[in-house]
């Protein structure tokens, strides 16, 4: 038997936007609106607007999560449900009552809620009227949100996350074009990363401001800490390995543990001109303001070589000018989403943030596999065999469960996603949880593995 620590949180993560669904909402945020204005973008055209149905049928789902053995949940409070007036942070009634009632029955069922207050999900307004991130003023009002959830909900919320994977913004909506409103622009980019950062470093100071902090309440931030690997050990490729460590993982983490930017980093941005524009009193903000905890979403690794194109070039600048995408002969796959599998990873995370982060206490946010048409696998009486679920999450809880031994200081681990959940423009194409949802009737059926997962909670290790 693996052990694994007293009080482990055997768990999984879901957010507001993804399901929700949009009911009883005033605002829109940035996904609502591309559903709203491209509906072609997303998957089968499934937008945003009943996803899972939680907010219906969040008694009946949170009894399944319960019935897992689930005994934490990472979800999100949305901005764009929780306040009225964007601009004065006054709350809406009703979505103050709705989310009393999940917390509540989150305890009610012996399952601890962790609220996280950002997950993509901005709300386009203030994009429209500000740039959204690249506004200092949007970072003043997410403060302002966040205030309203603490002051509502920090009595029994113990433990908050400022973001889930803030770089998926920079990338997603400056970068890459995966994200509306598909922009590149290299110079936004970098002012976007250096607002998400700050943002997080106010809200962390309101919270201990209120004192929250001093009633047994923590507060972290989530990030997709997906370790950099090398080609080989030829110097261009650990160059280039370097460099997108510190642009990938390095940019979030540097300031929300030690309270400032890796200076190699900056010196890059200011020798190619796209340096952010700061103000005198942020080096204190970031310094008296670190996380205390830390999530980390891992999915698969990140592996790069030195760029077929010199960095010097001329045009846009991207931070892929300093490195490739690298795809390992003989690796191996999920091909259904596209992806890497690669446990291994796992305990060196665990060893990094040991040996380069203080070894804070962090805890697995996300981890998971998507699977399409996973009706495939269903046996006579309809439950989906999900044993390649089974095995991936083993592997993992295997290389994590090596790190902890070997004294990283984790506390948990939370699969992607309890209940099949709504993926952004991806939408419904793969299946994520250990209970499947039937988006046509909003059936809800407990995998295979929800029920392996609730005999490894219990047992609190692995056989």
């Amino acid at each position: 038997m693996k052990q694994f620590p007293a009080d482990f949180w055997w768990g999984a993560a879901t957010s507001g936007p993804q399901s929700e669904g949009r009911f009883a909402k005033k605002h829109a945020n940035m996904f609502d609106y591309w559903y709203e204005v491209e509906p072609e973008a997303f998957y089968n055209q499934v937008g945003p607007d009943t996803a899972s149905n939680f907010y219906n049928s969040f008694r009946e789902d949170i009894t399944l999560m319960k019935e897992i053995g689930l005994n934490s949940v990472r979800t999100s409070i949305q901005w764009t449900r929780l306040i009225d007036d964007l601009e004065t942070n006054t709350v809406n009634q009703a979505a103050v009552d709705f989310y009393n009632q999940v917390i509540d029955c989150f305890i009610e069922n012996g399952i601890r809620p962790i609220m996280n207050l950002h997950h993509f999900d901005l709300p386009v307004e203030l994009y429209h009227k500000y740039g959204g991130w690249e506004s200092r003023h949007v970072v003043d009002l997410y403060v302002g949100f966040a205030e309203q959830a603490f002051k509502h909900f920090g009595d029994r919320v113990k433990e908050w996350t400022t973001h889930n994977e803030p770089m998926v913004v920079v990338d997603g909506q400056y970068l890459y074009q995966f994200h509306y409103p598909k922009l590149v622009d290299g110079k936004k980019a970098v002012q976007v990363a250096y607002h998400l950062n700050l943002a997080s470093a106010k809200a962390i100071a309101k919270y201990r401001e209120l004192g929250l902090d001093k009633e047994g309440g923590r507060i972290g931030t989530v990030l997709n800490l997906t370790p950099t690997y090398s080609a080989s050990e030829a110097p261009d490729d650990q160059e280039a390995a370097r460099f997108a460590e510190l642009w990938n993982n390095k940019m979030f983490l540097e300031p929300a543990i030690y309270g400032h930017f890796p200076a190699e980093l900056e010196n890059v941005l200011i020798r190619d001109k796209v340096i952010w524009e700061i103000a005198p009193e942020d080096a204190e903000v970031f310094k008296n303001n670190l996380v205390d905890f830390l999530g980390v979403n891992f999915y698969h690794p990140n592996r790069v070589k030195a760029p077929d194109i010199a960095p010097n070039s001329v045009g846009e600048w991207l931070p892929t000018r300093y490195y490739d995408h690298y795809d390992m002969p003989g690796r191996r796959m999920n091909i259904d989403k596209g992806w890497e599998i690669y446990p291994e990873a796992m305990y060196d995370i665990a060893i990094n943030i040991r040996d380069n982060y203080k070894n804070i206490p962090w805890f697995v946010s996300e981890n998971g596999m998507g699977v399409s048409r996973e009706e495939r696998f269903q046996d006579e009486v309809g439950q989906i065999q999900d044993d390649y679920r089974i095995d991936f999450i083993r592997e993992h809880l295997e290389y994590l469960h090596k790190g902890i031994e070997e004294g990283s200081n984790c506390f948990g681990y939370h699969l992607w996603t309890p209940i099949d959940c709504w993926s952004w423009t991806n939408a419904y194409r793969n299946r994520y949880g250990f209970i499947s949802n039937n988006i046509h009737t909003q059936m809800k059926t407990i995998k295979k593995s929800g029920e392996w997962f609730r005999a490894v909670a219990e047992q609190n290790g692995l056989t």
